[in-house]
């Protein structure tokens, strides 16, 4: 099976590698190409241990290292958004979309042209462009299947089952670092203090949005398109444990869940084998240790980002893609100090309130130039915007 790899060097590329060093041996498992942002020494490590034929960076600054590292070894060196749409052109059995943030739209979406199976893990492919992925997968005949720990349970759980008897299903939030603090304390939350996961180990960017729930805003959001669910169809439950990735009840009122260690590598095999399942070595639950698994509701208050959510689900425009666009910027402004911690909900629902925003909520984005267009001009807007109390 040829593989590609978008963002490898992150923490899902990463662990996408590792599942292939355990399974590349007994399943012909053979990696085309791999791209990654900075961590140049990483990209290289990992493109001559897995003999790639492509190796791409997002930056050309990056070019000559990658030359000087991989002309020796025959491997192919670019850099540049356009080679990182020409890796996706390559066409392989299995891609893995991994980039973060917007920027792992364009390769997605050109991937689903050429790869027979494209496993999701950017989420914005989905929130600010669901429709065309799902419209251009059916066109081509690619099947997309979930990264995510929540949608990928979800899809185990739907296995066999008629989507028409689902009444709802929900997604488990761990609650993250602020679970059990103050709206005052979360206001005055440092970035290490954001950082500080108590369950998984992330990148910065998604750590924060854990940290404020906007990745379970985005969840919320990309499994309407995952599963082509209605907004009443949605809930989050907080369940600190994470041992429950997700559940789906059904009209006669029985539950099913999928459970497993909170290890990424679980989703990325099941999507790399699917429909087959093939061992992992990875520690088994002991539920006697677990003892107890836990839920309370999500507070809506405290996590605004859940709330703003329940706006974009109810659309059937192009919000998606705004929801999105301001809440990059807002991150960013966090990072930078600019904005408290709090604000970076206030911020993105300042923008959703716009005048010229709202007349989107019902603008359904025709192709990936309109959307790209929405994102910019929406940045624009976000980096402008001040806050009252700042």
């Amino acid at each position: 099976m040829d593989i590609i790899i978008f963002g490898a060097t992150g923490s899902i590329g990463q662990n996408a590698l590792e599942v292939i060093r355990c399974q590349r041996e007994s399943h012909s498992l053979r990696v085309k190409a791999i791209t990654g942002n900075d961590n140049i020494d990483q990209l290289c490590k990992d493109a001559i241990e897995f003999k790639v034929e492509r190796v791409v960076a997002t930056n050309h600054k990056h070019m000559p290292e990658l030359k000087d590292r991989l002309s020796s070894h025959g491997i192919e060196a670019c850099a540049g958004t356009e080679a990182i749409l020409e890796t996706a052109q390559m066409k392989a059995d299995w891609v893995l979309s991994a980039i973060i943030g917007f920027h792992g739209v364009p390769p997605t979406l050109e991937a689903i042209k050429y790869c027979k199976t494209v496993a999701i893990a950017n989420k914005e492919s989905l929130v600010c462009a669901g429709k065309i992925a799902n419209d251009s997968a059916k066109m081509y005949g690619t099947t997309l299947l979930p990264v995510d720990s929540e949608h990928n349970a979800i899809f185990q759980c739907l296995q066999g089952e008629d989507i028409n008897t689902v009444r709802k299903v929900i997604l488990t939030a761990s609650g993250g670092p602020f679970l059990n603090s103050s709206l005052r304390e979360m206001e005055n939350a440092t970035l290490d203090q954001a950082l500080a996961h108590p369950t998984w180990s992330m990148g910065k960017r998604i750590s924060i949005d854990s940290a404020t729930m906007f990745n379970k805003a985005l969840e919320l959001i990309e499994a309407k398109y995952f599963f082509n669910l209605s907004d009443s169809q949605l809930d989050v439950i907080i369940h600190p444990e994470s041992i429950i990735h997700s559940m789906v009840s059904f009209h006669d009122n029985s539950i099913l869940a999928q459970l497993g260690p909170h290890d990424m590598k679980c989703a990325i095999a099941y999507t790399m084998n699917y429909p087959d399942r093939n061992p992992l070595p990875l520690k088994e639950i002991d539920f006697a240790a677990q003892a107890k698994l836990t839920f309370e509701a999500a507070d809506h208050n405290r996590f605004p980002a859940l709330r703003l959510a329940r706006w974009i689900l109810k659309s059937d425009g192009s919000l998606g893609a705004v929801f999105n666009a301001a809440k990059e910027v807002a991150l960013d402004r966090f990072i930078s100090g600019e904005i408290r911690f709090l604000d970076m909900s206030r911020l993105v629902e300042t923008v959703l309130m716009l005048p010229d925003i709202t007349k989107l909520e019902h603008k359904i984005p025709e192709s990936l130039d309109e959307v790209k267009s929405i994102n910019g001009w929406v940045r624009r807007i976000t980096k402008e915007i001040k806050l009252n109390d700042n």
